[in-house]
């Protein structure tokens, strides 16, 4: 854990992460925590949270939030509670796999149809199909094995409720695949590129899609993370990142 908290969001939330050269919570955790507004007493659930970053945030610019964080790693859990308690942020951590059975599961706590919204950052690669981080923990939590992804999204679906909201941030060129892991089960879908610079291809897509509804899907402007000198942020991307509001009052 380091020894400082790491400041997010401008300092609204502050978080332990793990060493450098671990999996750390970064720009792909704020857009996330950014997608969706839940209302004042909405049921969060982070699934596969690491150290919390998305499901704290969120819960700490929307106060009244309910938020559950799932994690596997129990190393990680603790770290999440920790968090939790920095920020005095009352929310609860549950330890589970989500690619277990659906019995093990809501044995460990995950009961269908239970929430609003769920905000989820997929492992973003297929094992064998990249060279992964030396870094155990960091492989882990960017590697699963081929089809997983269609099993990760069906829990999310299993845990929200008929029309509840689902956020969810991957690779660009893993936009195929997500549409199809959301096919029969999502309508709604509004889909945002996000691009390191104007002009350049799209690295990341932000999707939110809603359950069960069967709304036409939109693709949305792309969010541009930096100027033309790709180290300072654009307005909304620096807005983003200071937890303010956009687009602006």
């Amino acid at each position: 854990m380091s020894a400082e908290p790491d400041a997010f969001l401008g300092g609204i939330l502050r978080l332990h992460q793990p060493p450098r050269g671990a999996h750390r919570a970064g720009t792909d955790a704020v857009l996330l925590a950014r997608l969706l507004s839940p209302a004042p007493g909405d049921r969060l659930c982070d699934v596969g949270a690491g150290t919390g970053a998305v499901g704290l945030a969120c819960a700490a610019l929307h106060p009244g939030t309910r938020a559950t964080l799932v994690e596997r790693d129990p190393v990680l859990a603790e770290l999440i509670r920790a968090n939790a308690a920095l920020n005095r942020i009352d929310a609860a951590v549950i330890e589970a796999d989500v690619l277990a059975p659906g019995a093990a599961r809501r044995a460990a706590g995950l009961v269908p149809d239970s929430f609003d919204l769920v905000l989820t950052n997929p492992p973003f690669f297929i094992a064998g199909r990249h060279r992964p981080s030396p870094h155990p923990g960091k492989a882990t939590a960017h590697t699963f094995p081929e089809t997983s992804l269609d099993l990760w999204i069906r829990a999310c679906t299993a845990i929200l409720r008929p029309g509840g909201r689902l956020g969810l941030i991957h690779r660009a060129d893993a936009l195929p695949a997500c549409l199809d892991a959301l096919k029969g089960r999502y309508g709604g879908l509004a889909i945002r590129p996000v691009q390191a610079k104007a002009e350049a291809p799209a690295i990341r897509v932000l999707i939110a899609a809603t359950r069960g509804s069967r709304a036409a899907l939109s693709l949305l402007p792309p969010l541009v993370l930096h100027g033309q000198d790709s180290k300072t942020f654009t307005l909304e991307a620096e807005a983003l990142h200071r937890g303010a509001p956009w687009p602006p009052a």
